[in-house]
Formats: C-alpha cells, sequence, structure tokens
C-alpha cells in the first residue's frame, strides 16, 4: 500500500523550482538579506493579490499577530475576545502584552467564531476582536467591524490567504489581517514568515515601525517595538509561489469535492460515523485543512497511521484549557462545541498534488476501520 502523506511538499516543488533557485541566487548575489527591494516587491504584489492598500511583511504569522496588536497600543487591562478553538499564537500574542484573551464558543459546523458569540463577550475593556478563519473558510463577524466600533477587528487569517466571504478577500472584513507563511500553509515559504494586510496607511507605517524595533529613522525609537522583519530570502521565494496560489487553492478545492463524493457514497455520513466539513454562506473555501468529525477519533488516527495515511488533529485541547490559561478561571463545559470539535476533529491529506486514487485509498481506510 503506497504511503500517503499528510502533506507532500516535495510534490508541489517541481512547479517553480527553477524560478525559486533563480529569486534566492539574485538574494545572494546581492546581499540585501533584510527587508529591502526583494520584499518591497513581495509586499506590493502581495497587497495586490488581496485587494487592500498595504502589506508588511513580518518574521512569522504569530508575529504578525503580535505586531498588530503592538500598532494599536494593547496591554494591561485591555480584554481581546477570540476563539478558544484555534492554534495557541492567536491567544498567546494577547498574553505576552499583558492583556487578557476573552474566549467564546465556536459554530458547531464551521468551526469559527459568529458576530453572536464575539458580541457576548464585549465589555467596557474590550479593544480587539480576533475572529479566527480557521481552516481555509473566513468567519462571518457580521457588523462587528464597523469603523465607528470602540474595538478594532484583527483577521487571524493564518489558514485563509486567498479565501473569501461575499467577494471579500482577507484584509476587507476587519482593520487589519495577519496571514502566515509557514510551509505547510497555502502559500508557504521555506521557512517563517507572516505579514498584516491593511487599508489603513497610517496603521501600515506604524507597522513597519514596529517591526523594527520601532525605529524610524534607525537608531530613533518613537515606541518598542521588536525584531519582526521578513527576510529577503523568504521575500523572494513568496513572490515566486504567489502566482501559483489560486491554482494551488482550486486544487485542494478539487480534492475537498472528491472527498465529500467520496464519503457520501461510502455509508460512513448516513449512519453518523463520520461529518464532513460544512461551508458557510458566501464563502470561498481554499481548504488549507480537510476536517472531519468523526467517532473515536483516537483509534481511527491510530488506524490511518499503521495504514501508512498521514493524519493531524487541529487542535486535540481549546485554549481556555490550556495549563497557562488557568488563572482565567475556565474548566471543562465552558465552551461545549470546541470542546467536542476537539474531541472528534481529523485533518485528512488536501495537498493539491494528492492523486485521485490516494483519495480513494484514504476513504476505503476509513470505511475498513468502521467496518462499512
Amino acid at each position: 500500500m503506497t504511503p500517503i502523506p499528510l502533506l507532500d511538499l516535495k510534490a508541489q516543488l517541481v512547479s517553480y523550482r527553477a524560478d525559486a533557485l533563480e529569486a534566492m541566487t539574485r538574494v545572494m548575489d546581492s546581499q540585501e538579506l533584510i527587508l529591502g527591494p526583494e520584499t518591497e516587491r513581495f509586499e506590493a504584489a502581495l497587497a495586490t493579490y488581496a485587494g487592500v492598500s498595504h502589506a508588511v511583511g513580518m518574521s512569522s504569522g504569530t508575529d504578525a499577530l503580535l505586531a498588530a496588536l503592538m500598532a494599536l497600543d494593547i496591554g494591561p487591562g485591555d480584554e481581546v475576545v477570540t476563539s478558544t478553538f484555534s492554534f495557541f499564537a492567536t491567544a498567546g500574542v494577547v498574553a505576552r502584552l499583558g492583556a487578557c484573551p476573552v474566549f467564546v464558543d465556536i459554530d458547531p459546523q464551521t468551526y469559527n467564531v459568529t458576530e453572536a458569540g464575539l458580541r457576548s463577550a464585549i465589555s467596557p475593556k474590550t479593544r480587539a476582536l480576533i475572529p479566527v478563519h480557521l481552516f481555509g473558510q473566513l468567519a462571518d463577524i457580521g457588523a462587528l467591524a464597523a469603523p465607528d466600533s470602540p474595538w478594532t477587528v484583527v483577521e487571524d487569517s493564518a489558514q485563509s490567504l486567498g479565501g473569501r466571504l461575499r467577494g471579500g478577500m482577507n484584509g476587507h472584513h476587519g482593520r487589519m489581517a495577519t496571514v502566515s507563511f509557514f510551509p505547510s500553509k497555502n502559500l508557504g515559504g521555506f521557512g517563517d514568515g507572516g505579514a498584516v494586510l491593511t487599508n489603513d496607511a497610517a496603521l501600515a507605517e506604524r507597522l513597519a515601525v514596529v517591526r523594527a524595533h520601532g525605529s524610524k529613522p534607525k537608531y530613533l525609537h518613537h515606541m518598542v517595538g521588536g525584531n519582526f522583519r521578513l527576510d529577503a530570502l523568504q521575500a523572494a521565494v513568496l513572490a515566486v509561489k504567489l502566482p501559483h496560489l489560486d491554482a494551488w487553492a482550486e486544487g485542494r478545492r478539487s480534492n475537498a469535492a472528491r472527498y465529500d463524493a467520496l464519503f457520501a457514497g461510502s455509508g460512513l455520513t448516513e449512519r453518523g460515523l463520520v461529518t464532513l466539513p460544512v461551508v458557510g454562506p458566501d464563502v470561498h473555501h481554499v481548504y488549507n485543512q480537510y476536517v472531519l468529525r468523526v467517532e473515536d477519533r483516537d483509534a481511527l488516527q491510530k488506524h490511518l497511521t499503521a495504514q501508512g495515511i498521514g493524519t493531524a488533529v487541529y487542535y486535540p485541547l481549546p485554549l481556555h484549557l490550556q495549563p497557562c490559561f488557568r488563572a482565567l478561571g475556565h474548566g471543562p463545559g465552558d465552551f461545549p462545541h470546541a470542546e467536542r470539535a476537539a474531541a472528534q476533529v481529523l485533518a485528512l491529506p488536501i495537498y493539491p498534488e494528492l492523486p485521485e486514487g490516494a483519495q480513494a485509498q484514504v476513504v476505503a481506510a476509513v470505511r475498513g476501520f468502521y467496518g462499512v
């Protein structure tokens, strides 16, 4: 039986390898390694792709989130409302600034936060909302990003670059959107990287200052920032890969549709053993992950691993139950939809180069586990 990895970056590499080598050689020969023209060119191309005025490159998706909150002067005494079902960085950056993460539950079908959920957690101390666009589809937060709101919406788009809601891409549903270029993302670099998207020129300028230790010009520090700069080498590689992004997303969407059809004819969904991903209304999903909700998840994962099929659990423990957030006073049962999802979700291989036969093999292995 042919092994099926969760992600095969080498399969993608063949489509842009020569161009990437040329770009890397150009950076090496120039020896302009930090920011500089390569980063500026990529930032301009990324902003054009997203349809926003500005893209500010950052050293990682985590640092993009951190810099976004720093640019808003968020700190002790402030509250930031966000999902309890996300990667740790979403809440970790809030705590690092001395602010308080305020968690909300998720929609049990899309795994995203909702307008009602976020609104229920807003208090006079709320300075920002961070809706997480999980697994590749944008969260619908309705009117919460209205310009006259006393809070700022920062979209956590680490997994959803290229996704759309009502035709608007990342950066059009908040004052800022942060993206990640971790290698496993739909647009991944050759290491860490990230960016902040915004239509606010003053905020873009402030973000550029924040990422360079708060200095402008050099050695004149207007604030305490950080070292969040995007390396020229990463920018050059990302600029090569960006024109492929929509085609790769369509490959993922095609694979998702094939999974849907294969599972629909398997008998698994009818018996309630497997629940397929649900796409919200007016959403263009880019499937950074294809996530099932399954019965006896851990045993199924072990079975698939034994069959040579790669899987992953995003995420095994909601943020409100993480030990480092114990002081917030949450316990089991506080956010039941997230807790149930953490016990049942399982991500299958979905990368664009995944062969059709491999998908049939995955579904057959799942059917074998359940004896269907």
